[in-house]
């Protein structure tokens, strides 16, 4: 390497890349011999994280605690606050930080710099400290008079009935299986969702005073018309527990289970192994967690005579469950295939799920498209019939004369789900959906919203997101008034006023109508403006050379090989201490919000940024201007590492 390159590659910040000839937008362009007319204004922004987060946590705000910032010495440690942050938003701390595959990372402006803030990983460490000491979510509020009923007990149910019990409301959950959680408990494998960890996570929203029926479904057990008439509204977070079948000739065979049955069988306890090779088809995590439980569980030979009742196929379909003496003998870790029509660098399963389980010993197969499924005499499968496909500009192109044949046991489809509206056909979209508007209520039955996979089968945050705008609309619904419009980032903002006031700062209140003199009110929060509702900053708005490069902290993983895989049921992460969780909050860019680095302080040549009193500090409020001395040079908004400060105050 030149020394050349090396200047390129080592630089974190250059205004201008290599080979742009573009300036910067004229009105900006304002500086002349060091003054202008514009002085800074403080511009409060969403950071990327945030903004990549389906349920809309306030990250920036709880990885500022793990630093230090933000915190009420006489509201508890650190951990703790960040606790009550995080379940603003989140009542599932200690799960997500395990199992949700983290867009906000992707997002993360310091990927700019070196690597992501390992935003799960100090997630998952503050929900673990909130468990092992116990503590509760936030009180409910009081009580209103109105019943909401809930059908459904997953992460969307769930989560709607601790969002609505925050606002008074009385909730009953409404749930056709023995136990709560969904998905949860009965889609993703315990070892990566801890029962333990789970039930925690459950009971604290139990707690609050939440009525639960397990074993009762709505459209069959309870007519849809009898919640309507019981309850001032309802919540659907019924998920999409049903496979779609795979859309291939044979597919009724009874041998091609769905992703969803088979996992549900594992986790309920009844399906301990697996006969002959398992093709799971499909390139999701649903399809990834197939594959790694199959290769758990082992294989048993079964003679060819063996009855229908002994295969797995009869375990997965709920007609019996597989006897503990017969999984003794198994031979090892299942022969698994995944089959994907795509190339498996566009498959949507988390990149990490996917190399795990090769790291596992499962084989994958890409750019295979299905074509049918190849019946014996009996009308079992045999073995998939697919075709060899080439993928040019997005499109499929087979390749001529090359259809393979792929022996199989058992196929599993893990393509698409479905909910089942079996007493409720009314809901159905006639897609095994239903469907709903921006604020996910169900378009034509007044008083009913709808959230999580219902909607659309994606991530269990996303689910979480869904609950908490349909519990402000259901809230806004039974208190008669009109749902607001959601904000163009919509998530829990920091929100400086309120700051203000929790710090007993200001005592005055403003009933927000317009009013003059405000220059002397307390209430009144000058030379700063709140734009995280409606705007993201893009790194670029940030001075990046001003943070060093440090290694993410990373979570000790348990590196699981194909020869020890065979009843390996260990967790696959190990937490972060509480050393690694402070660093991993200082490295946080606070990307929006002032983090009291004193930048614009140090290079102000007038010396017209300075601190505010300390006993007048707040998080967003720790400098100010004089702009009696301000000339406009631009230096304090170049050296701002986070992008706060702005200038566009005229002179």
């Amino acid at each position: 390497m030149t020394e050349t390159d090396s200047a390129t590659t080592d630089v974190t910040f250059r205004r201008y890349k290599d080979h742009e000839h573009g300036h910067e937008p004229w009105d900006e362009l304002v500086v002349h011999a060091g003054e202008s007319d514009l002085c800074p204004v403080y511009v409060h922004r969403a950071p990327p994280c945030q903004g990549s987060c389906p349920s809309g946590h306030d990250i920036r705000g709880w990885l500022a605690m793990g630093r230090g910032q933000d915190l009420d010495p006489a509201d508890g440690p650190w951990q703790e606050q960040a606790f009550r942050r995080m379940t603003t938003a989140n009542p599932f701390p200690a799960i997500m930080g395990r199992v949700c595959p983290a867009p906000c990372q992707e997002g993360c402006n310091r990927n700019e710099v070196d690597d992501f803030v390992g935003i799960n990983a100090f997630e998952q460490y503050v929900g673990d400290w909130a468990l092992e000491h116990d503590l509760p979510l936030a009180a409910p509020g009081p009580d209103t008079g109105k019943r909401v009923a809930i059908v459904g007990g997953g992460p969307a149910g769930l989560a709607a009935a601790y969002f609505l019990r925050l606002k008074g409301h009385a909730c009953t959950i409404f749930e056709e299986h023995d136990a709560l959680g969904g998905m949860m408990v009965f889609g993703i494998p315990g070892y990566r969702t801890p029962r333990d960890v789970l039930e925690g996570e459950v009971k604290r929203i139990l707690d609050m005073g939440v009525g639960v029926r397990l074993n009762t479904r709505v459209g069959t057990d309870v007519p849809m018309a009898k919640i309507e008439q019981d309850f001032d509204a309802v919540f659907w977070g019924i998920g999409a527990q049903s496979g779609k079948p795979l859309p291939v000739p044979g597919a009724d065979a009874p041998n091609c289970v769905s992703g969803i049955s088979f996992l549900r069988a594992f986790n309920q306890g009844r399906l301990r192994h697996v006969s002959g090779r398992v093709l799971v088809v499909g390139g999701g995590d649903t399809a990834m967690d197939v594959a790694a439980v199959a290769r758990r569980i082992g294989n048993v030979d079964l003679p060819e005579d063996a009855p229908e009742d002994a295969r797995p196929e009869a375990v997965i379909m709920g007609k019996t469950t597989q006897d503990v003496a017969l999984s003794a003998k198994r031979r090892g870790a299942a022969d698994v295939w995944i089959v994907y029509r795509r190339p498996i660098s566009k498959a949507p399963a988390s990149q990490h799920e996917i190399e795990s389980v090769i790291a596992e010993g499962v084989e994958i197969h890409d750019e295979l498209a299905p074509l049918e499924l190849v019946l014996d005499a009996s009308g079992r499968a045999k073995a998939l019939r697919v075709q060899r496909v080439d993928w040019i500009d997005g499109k499929m192109h087979p390749r001529e004369g090359e259809i393979i044949d792929i022996e199989a046991g058992l196929v599993v489809g893990a393509t698409g789900q479905a909910g089942d509206f079996t007493g409720i056909e009314s809901l159905d979209n006639g897609r095994g959906l239903m469907n709903a508007n921006g604020l996910y209520q169900v378009p034509g039955h007044p008083g009913h919203f709808v959230g999580g996979d219902a909607i659309n089968p994606h991530l269990l945050t996303t689910a979480i997101g869904h609950a908490r705008v349909a519990a402000e609309g259901i809230d806004a619904y039974v208190s008669g008034q009109e749902a607001a419009k959601r904000p163009k980032v919509d998530a829990f903002h920091f929100n400086l006023l309120s700051a203000l006031h929790d710090g007993g700062l200001i005592e005055d209140t403003y009933d927000h109508e317009q009013i003059r003199g405000t220059n002397e009110a307390r209430f009144a929060v000058h030379n700063y403006e709140d734009r995280s509702f409606a705007e993201i900053v893009p790194h670029r708005s940030l001075f990046l050379a001003h943070f060093d490069r440090e290694a993410r902290e990373q979570r000790q993983e348990a590196t699981i090989s194909g020869d020890q895989v065979l009843g390996n049921f260990t967790e696959r992460f190990s937490g972060l201490s509480e050393e690694q969780a402070v660093h991993e909050g200082n490295r946080c860019m606070s990307c929006g919000m002032c983090f009291e680095c004193d930048n614009c302080i140090i290079y102000c040549p007038q010396d017209a940024v300075y601190r505010v009193p300390k006993d007048q500090r707040a998080m967003g409020r720790y400098v100010d201007t004089d702009y009696a001395r301000c000339v406009g040079c631009h230096i304090c908004a170049d050296v701002c590492p986070t992008g706060y400060i702005q200038m566009g105050l005229g002179g």
